[in-house]
């Protein structure tokens, strides 16, 4: 199954909700960064969050970004979004190992204590920062908080990882149910007693559940439609030119350092992990163009 993002709503537009499968978009995540299990669940979770909350923005120029800083021993998380189904991100400590709780993967102590910050650059002067604590360290419910506190949306938020014995994805997706501001509370409590019937998201996915499939056991009974769908997948639009910015900030003397020591350089992309080399000449040039070389 290829990575895609069901849009939809239900109950006469009184809900809009959107599922991902994020399967391939985990997995070369996991591929790019060589990350431990626990940071790959981890990373796999807040990417399939940012395709959905991408989904949710209306410009092509929009862009989300999440960032989880805790003082777990992954360190933090960094995801970036678009609206056409583009997404990547990093963790701080791709090696991050935690004992297992109840027999899952456990992200919460990974994370530890912490912040969620939510930016979205809208092209407007400054863009919008929303920012929650880490009430339980688990990302979908730290998620869900968010949107109550921060945005003032009603949401139920579910992410799944699972992972192969060989330690790749199996699969990863899930789902973002959120209430208009005029939901009736017949609504309300249909779509409560359904997300009742939730287990567990993985579960749903490795039973080969679909996103529309996700989307039609929660809201099926209250008029469920797919209002479109968007292909997903892990993207970096990295270049040297733009990690060349990087190179320049940090200063004259670090640039001039590297040149007198008379070797080549190479600088890494944090988010896709690829690498470009800079020559002494061109580090000499970088200088000339930035104007730092005054």
């Amino acid at each position: 199954m290829k990575d895609y993002v069901v849009r939809g709503i239900a109950a006469d537009s009184q809900i809009r909700a959107f599922a991902a499968c994020t399967t391939a978009a985990a997995e070369e995540a996991r591929s790019r960064h060589d990350t431990s299990p626990t940071a790959t669940v981890a990373l796999g979770q807040l990417m399939t969050a940012g395709t959905m909350m991408g989904a949710m923005m209306k410009n092509d120029t929009d862009i989300l970004t999440l960032q989880i800083r805790g003082d777990g021993p992954i360190g933090g998380i960094t995801v970036t979004a678009d609206n056409q189904g583009n997404v990547k991100g990093y963790v701080f400590n791709p090696d991050v190992s935690v004992p297992v709780k109840n027999g899952k993967i456990n992200v919460a102590d990974a994370l530890g204590i912490g912040l969620l910050n939510v930016i979205k650059d809208m092209g407007l002067k400054e863009p919008y920062v929303g920012q929650t604590i880490l009430e339980t360290s688990e990302i979908a419910q730290d998620l869900t908080y968010y949107y109550m506190n921060s945005e003032q949306i009603p949401s139920s938020v579910g992410l799944g990882v699972l992972m192969k014995k060989d330690n790749t994805v199996k699969c990863a997706g899930g789902f973002i149910i959120q209430l208009m501001p005029y939901a009736e509370d017949a609504v309300i409590d249909k779509l409560e007693e359904n997300l009742k019937g939730i287990t567990s998201v993985t579960e749903l996915l490795e039973n080969g559940y679909t996103p529309e499939m996700i989307l039609e056991l929660l809201l099926g009974n209250l008029g469920f439609e797919v209002t479109d769908t968007l292909p997903a997948k892990f993207f970096c639009n990295c270049s040297k030119d733009r990690v060349e910015k990087a190179v320049v900030s940090i200063g004259r003397e670090e640039i001039q350092k590297m040149i007198e020591e008379g070797e080549d350089i190479e600088v890494k992309c944090h988010f896709c992990n690829t690498a470009y080399q800079y020559t002494i000449a061109e580090l000499q040039k970088i200088l000339e163009r930035s104007g730092t070389g005054e």
